[in-house]
């Protein structure tokens, strides 16, 4: 089964499962004539409505390729879980509203032994589905079905502590509903938070993790040709496509076939692999024992001498004309690129005064 199959399965799963627990309480709360077991199944219903999210933004997300979305609809499961970690939020805030007014206003708990079956099953099966939902969500790599268990975890938690505080009321006669309402409402509303960070992070733009980029470095370096692997950089269309470009040097007397076939190479596996549309660059390497070779390897050392360079490639003399340039690579302190761009320029006039230098910052974007 597909990963989009795999997470309308899961959702298809929480809604069943919030569906009987509802009708469970609502028939319950009838046959009781409890208006709080009725609501409760209410909100039961409403919590069909993270399940039902999710299964449209998958089903939108896996629509193909189209004219005004050339590369997909992915990117919709980013907007599925903001709106899921939205509802998670509003659930927070309105108990902790609720929970303020228990501290303010304390009451003292009314519970039947038919509530407290009702409650007991309601916190067993959210705290399975949630458990279930969560799991699934971290190994499909979906955000809205992480947070749709997380949603259901924290209804379950919710009620456990409500009947943890209602026993406490009952034996010792001391109030603690609202103040646990309090804490649980805090650490809820800070799930929510942190659940919106992971898709708002993806659409802004997020660093790619770090162990991919490590593999496809690695990858990359297999390539017969290939000596270094530079500029990496990736743009998420969702969990299933990624457009992105990188840098390879070769040595300077690599021929336009053997290069087409490089960065053909290249392309194809990081496609076949990762699911990467993948532009590659070239970066001449001067080899052998020459003018140009002795030049690169000075302009080199003289820059990695200086504070701050973390790298040095993409050298390139201009043929005919008395000027070079190189790319350079500046650690996290670097933020006037200007400054930092004389400074190198001023210690490559030191060694090559004859010489016009131009000097490219390539912030690292990967690692």
């Amino acid at each position: 089964m597909d990963r989009s199959k795999e997470i309308i399965r899961t959702s298809v799963i929480g809604i069943v499962a919030n569906v009987f627990l509802a009708s469970f309480k609502a028939l319950v709360g009838l046959l009781a004539h409890s208006v709080a077991i009725v609501l409760d199944a209410v909100n039961n219903l409403t919590d069909v409505l993270s399940s039902v999210i999710t299964i449209i933004g998958t089903k939108i997300s896996v629509k193909p390729a189209d004219r005004e979305h050339p590369f997909g609809h992915g990117r919709v499961e980013y907007f599925t879980a903001i709106i899921i970690a939205a509802i998670v939020l509003t659930t927070g805030v309105t108990s902790l509203v609720e929970s303020i007014k228990k501290v303010i206003h304390p009451t003292e708990p009314n519970y039947t032994t038919v509530t407290l079956i009702v409650i007991i099953a309601a916190i067993l099966t959210k705290l399975v589905l949630g458990w279930y939902v969560r799991r699934q969500g971290k190994k499909l790599g979906s955000d809205a079905l992480i947070a749709s268990g997380a949603d259901a975890l924290f209804d379950a938690v919710i009620t456990l502590a409500t009947l943890i505080s209602a026993g406490i009321m009952l034996i010792w006669n001391v109030s603690l509903d609202g103040y646990l309402g309090v804490l649980i409402s805090l650490a809820i509303i800070r799930a929510g938070v942190e659940m919106l960070s992971s898709p708002i992070n993806q659409l802004l733009g997020a660093q790619a993790p770090p162990d991919l980029i490590h593999q496809i470095k690695t990858e990359v370096m297999e390539t017969e040709g290939v000596l270094g692997v530079f500029d990496i950089i990736l743009h998420g269309y969702g969990p299933n496509l990624s457009i992105g470009s990188l840098h390879v040097s070769v040595p300077d007397t690599t021929s336009a076939h053997q290069i087409h076939q490089i960065t053909r190479g290249i392309s194809e596996r990081m496609y076949a692999r990762h699911h990467i549309i993948m532009t590659v660059g070239i970066y001449s390497v001067a080899t052998g024992d020459n003018e140009r070779a002795a030049l690169q390897k000075q302009v080199v050392q003289t820059l990695m001498k200086q504070e701050h360079v973390e790298q040095v490639h993409g050298f390139f003399c201009y043929e005919g004309e008395n000027r070079i340039s190189v790319d350079v690579v500046p650690d996290m302190s670097v933020t006037n690129d200007k400054v930092f761009i004389e400074t190198l320029q001023d210690a490559l006039r030191e060694v090559l005064p004859d010489r016009q230098v131009s000097i490219i910052v390539d912030h690292n974007y990967s690692e």
